[in-house]
């Protein structure tokens, strides 16, 4: 299990690190779904040193076969952190604007690849900015080249076929929806075309794990929410497409604890008319 130490980082802590003699890689990494890029945020302000991820072009394969965010081509994803100046004895720090959505995209990628120096900004740019700190503008600056070699795999995660194949069984899965209570009750569904959740599934939306300003709770309330819907005994989380339930499982290594991810996620299930969907705010 990992602690909180090893998964998130203060402000503070990154403002220390970056006058050091051997500064880490700082990844910006802001992002909005189905929204315009964020490189224009990140030119206009952004923490002093870091460099510009886009989230859809490196983080992300395109839109289909396993959802609407698919992992990337290993490929693409090892040659955007190599741009970035990432080696495998360098620290990488991801930030985004405030949730740790987009960023712990980033950190379960990184860490899936082999990565063992990986953490988040706890609260984004707007902790860094509420801490007084400084901000620099305009485009990335050109690092040394890294040589970070991608070797995906490390992290747990199930495919649609192995959830389907165990549903309804005795050692199934627990399977945690962190979307929003109404999108997995199917009472809306503002994205994907079909609504619903997976039968089975409990709700634990990942709002539920940080504070209106996007830092994550203490470890102890997080833990919390877990043993309130069953704990996290062979626990696998999703979401629309798999970005936010990386985010949800930063917040539960946050607390020590760890799940496994359905990676494709509800836009990835749906894809195949035949799985079968549920309705309603209980499993």
């Amino acid at each position: 299990m990992m602690s909180s130490e090893s998964v998130l980082m203060s402000p503070a802590e990154l403002a220390e690190l970056l006058g050091s003699d051997q500064p880490p890689i700082v990844a910006d990494v802001r992002w909005t779904l189905g929204g315009p890029s964020g490189r224009s945020d990140f030119e206009a302000g952004h923490i002093p040193g870091a460099l510009w991820v886009d989230l859809d072009a490196h983080l992300a394969g395109p839109p289909g076969a396993g959802g609407r965010h698919p992992l990337p081509p290993v490929a693409v994803f090892e040659q955007a952190m190599r741009d970035i100046g990432v080696r495998q004895d360098l620290l990488v720090v991801a930030y985004d604007a405030a949730t740790s959505q987009a960023a712990a995209r980033l950190w379960w990628l990184l860490t899936d690849a082999g990565h063992d120096h990986v953490r988040v900004l706890n609260g984004g740019l707007a902790a860094w900015t509420a801490a007084g700190l400084p901000t620099a503008s305009g485009p990335s600056a050109l690092p040394t080249p890294g040589d970070f070699v991608a070797r995906p795999g490390r992290r747990r995660q199930l495919s649609a076929a192995e959830i389907a194949g165990q549903l309804g069984r005795p050692d199934a899965p627990t399977l945690v929806d962190v979307r929003t209570t109404e999108r997995f009750a199917g009472e809306i569904e503002p994205i994907d075309p079909v609504a619903g959740h997976i039968p089975g599934a409990v709700s634990l939306p990942s709002s539920a794990h940080a504070y209106p300003d996007g830092r994550f709770l203490p470890p102890a309330q997080i833990a919390g929410l877990y043993e309130a819907v069953g704990g996290i005994d062979n626990a696998v989380l999703y979401c629309g497409s798999g970005i936010t339930a990386a985010q949800s499982l930063l917040a539960l290594e946050s607390a020590g604890l760890t799940a496994a991810i359905y990676p494709g996620s509800w836009s990835d299930w749906i894809t195949y008319a035949r799985r079968p969907i549920a309705i309603g705010r209980h499993p």
